[in-house]
């Protein structure tokens, strides 16, 4: 398979493996939607994307396919990988992607699609090269690229089709951090035995939040912080704080 999803206890996996570069098309769109359903059907509360690859995270869109198939054909997979990515950001579970090598046009928008980021060190390059295509970033990399990193360099990223490395994209906040696997795994350990109503809540104010005008934006956040305030995880993180001893959420 080109996509698949694993789990081990609290953390499950969605890996990319289709050689040589994990480019897709439609079909490994699908595969990789696929995986993301399973994924929130799952009982896995962080979900780790990974390349099985030591060279690439995902080299993008196959460019020959895009020249076999017509308009129609090509929106389709526009369509699919949209559509995973907003189920993404609305699910509970915490996504985070671990690029370790070339993440390049929609394999860098995977990547965006993530909730969080981290990447190893090392000399491969990131970027949104559609341009140079005579196209655009169409799997939300026009906007969530923006929205992480602002629109002046962002813009910059986009019109010129350039790439970066790691330790660039550190310094502009796209990821948190340069850190092996094994580093990764520990965080989404961390965030799996976390309180999760409270970690589906921030996601959904950020996410929602951002579509929304301040006030309704405000509105939205003290919904489900009156929410919070009646569950279980709050009283037990209030109460575990009060006695100076570590948290046991749900």
């Amino acid at each position: 398979m080109s996509v698949t999803f694993s789990a081990e206890g609290a953390v499950g996996f969605i890996t990319l493996d289709n050689p040589p570069a994990n480019s897709y098309d439609l079909e490994v769109m699908t595969a990789f939607s696929n995986a993301v359903d399973e994924a929130i059907a799952s009982d896995a509360r962080a979900v780790i994307v990974r390349s099985a690859s030591e060279k690439f995270f995902c080299g993008g869109a196959d460019v020959k396919k895009f020249l076999d198939g017509d308009v129609e054909a090509n929106m389709a997979m526009i369509r699919v990988s949209q559509a995973a990515f907003s189920r993404m950001a609305a699910a509970p579970q915490v996504f985070i992607a671990h690029i370790n090598g070339h993440a390049m046009g929609g394999g860098l928008e995977i990547a965006l699609a993530c909730d969080l980021r981290y990447a190893s060190e090392g000399r491969y390059r990131m970027g949104t090269p559609e341009v140079t295509l005579g196209l655009l970033p169409g799997n939300g990399g026009t906007q969530r690229l923006t929205r992480l990193i602002g629109p002046s360099r962002a813009m910059e990223l986009l019109i010129t089709g350039r790439t970066f490395g790691p330790e660039e994209a550190l310094q502009w906040g796209l990821v948190s951090g340069l850190c092996d696997m094994a580093a990764v795994r520990e965080q989404a350990e961390r965030l799996a035995a976390g309180p999760a109503q409270a970690i589906a809540a921030i996601k959904r104010c950020v996410h929602e939040g951002a579509q929304l005008p301040l006030d309704e934006g405000l509105a939205l956040e003290a919904e489900l912080i009156e929410r919070l305030f009646r569950s279980r995880d709050a009283a037990e993180g209030l109460q575990a704080f009060v006695e100076k001893r570590s948290p046991e959420f749900a």
